[in-house]
């Protein structure tokens, strides 16, 4: 279960706390229209599903309710400040290319939450469950080899150069602050977290729930004390919990475990409580290997689609892991996730060797079929006469050696 024990709305003691009247005018701004919307989303939700809008739900409502109260009734939190930028206003962080979060499940608010939740967003025959075959990943792979583990929607494990890299690694039963509601996980993680093997490097691209589970970290953490490392103010989220992380900015580069990794542009947004939108910056990494480099674009949409141009480099890419869904939730097409179609492009343009497709078939974030995204990427590399070897999805749990590059490629 999610932490709930301490608050999520923050004041990092060693940082500027900003405006203070900017600060209230925010508050007063989006709390009550939060209120509207959560209120709205119990009485829609009562008429579509009057039998299943049971004491529990009105429980949970409640519940929410007090939360919000929790949160219009504290500052907006700050973790970072800077100077301006071309994606930091000096407050928030923003997407350059154009639209900023106002796709996806921030455009459509606190009552697609609700239809998620009580099956109403027009799911096409999502089981309640998938089985799956869960594995146990050997300690170590040593050298250039590399093997790769999808363990369940953006989680991937990648084992190389003696090194264990997890990327945002989520446990958690449900895509939610609290795990009695919300998007549930239909595929159980395909290794089990005590199975994992010891972890040295630890990627979270954002601070969205399906990306960033707080449980699982300190878990981690404690057990084996891995680096930790994100978008800007990310850390100071964490340090709230207990945990210590690295954060950077885009086209920086941080050396770990004497690996270089810099973080590359993605197109997304950010929110991890009710009130601190885009406080955090969100991101995809590009890890140089001596077997040819890995590259994680993150949650992104497609924005101006230059960002893989920025990702790709003079060094080849080996290996190149991408979100394939979901398309959209209940409005129009997001802005802040790639289909598959759009996932063979960035893969041409990156001139990735091989890539897995992630994001899909976990929560049911979108109308899409449990299977439609795999299917549609299948059909995409198809029609671009992509050898669909190249560019693969797998079952949780399963793994795949990647082949290494001829050496003409490499040099």
């Amino acid at each position: 279960m999610h932490a709930f024990g301490k608050k999520r709305v923050i004041e990092h003691g060693g940082r500027s706390r900003g405006d203070h009247a900017d600060r209230l005018k925010y508050r007063r701004k989006a709390c009550p229209s939060a209120g509207i919307a959560l209120h709205g989303a119990m009485n829609r939700a009562a008429m579509l599903a009057p039998s299943r809008f049971s004491s529990f739900f009105r429980a949970a409502f409640a519940a929410s309710g007090a939360l919000l109260a929790a949160a219009c009734g504290r500052e907006a939190p700050v973790y970072y400040t800077g100077p301006a930028s071309g994606h930091f206003d000096g407050k928030r962080f923003f997407n350059p290319d154009g639209e900023s979060g106002t796709g996806g499940a921030q455009r459509d608010g606190a009552i697609a939450f609700i239809e998620i939740g009580l099956g109403r967003a027009g799911h096409h025959g999502w089981p309640s469950s998938v089985p799956i075959r869960p594995s146990v990943p050997p300690r170590r792979v040593d050298g250039q080899d590399m093997r790769v583990t999808w363990i369940g929607h953006a989680t991937t494990l990648v084992q190389t150069e003696g090194l264990n890299i997890l990327i945002d690694p989520v446990w958690a039963t449900r895509d939610s602050p609290v795990q009695f509601a919300g998007p549930k996980r239909v595929r159980a993680p395909g290794v089990a977290l005590s199975d994992l093997p010891p972890i040295d490097i630890i990627l979270i691209s954002h601070n969205h729930y399906d990306h960033l589970d707080i449980p699982t970290l300190q878990f981690l953490a404690q057990r084996d004390k891995p680096a930790i490392l994100a978008g800007l103010g990310n850390d100071t989220l964490l340090a709230d919990y207990g945990l210590t992380a690295i954060a950077r900015d885009w086209g920086q580069t941080v050396m770990l475990r004497g690996i270089p990794i810099r973080l590359t542009r993605a197109h997304h947004w950010s929110a991890h409580w009710l009130n601190d939108r885009d406080r955090a910056l969100w991101t995809g990494f590009r890890l140089t290997l001596p077997g040819g480099d890995l590259f994680y674009a993150g949650d992104t949409g497609a924005g101006d689609m230059h960002w893989p141009v920025e990702a790709r480099g003079q060094a080849p890419i080996r290996f190149a892991i991408l979100p394939i869904a979901p398309y959209k939730l209940l409005g129009p097409p997001t802005g802040n996730h790639i289909d598959p179609e759009q996932a063979v492009a960035a893969f041409s343009m990156l001139g990735a060797a091989y890539a897995l497709g992630v994001h899909w078939g976990t929560f049911q974030l979108g109308p899409e079929p449990i299977d439609g995204p795999p299917n549609r990427l299948r059909a995409s590399l198809a029609a671009h006469h992509i050898d669909a070897v190249r560019f693969r999805t797998m079952e949780a749990g399963e793994s795949w050696m990647i082949p290494r590059l001829p050496v003409a490629a490499k040099e």
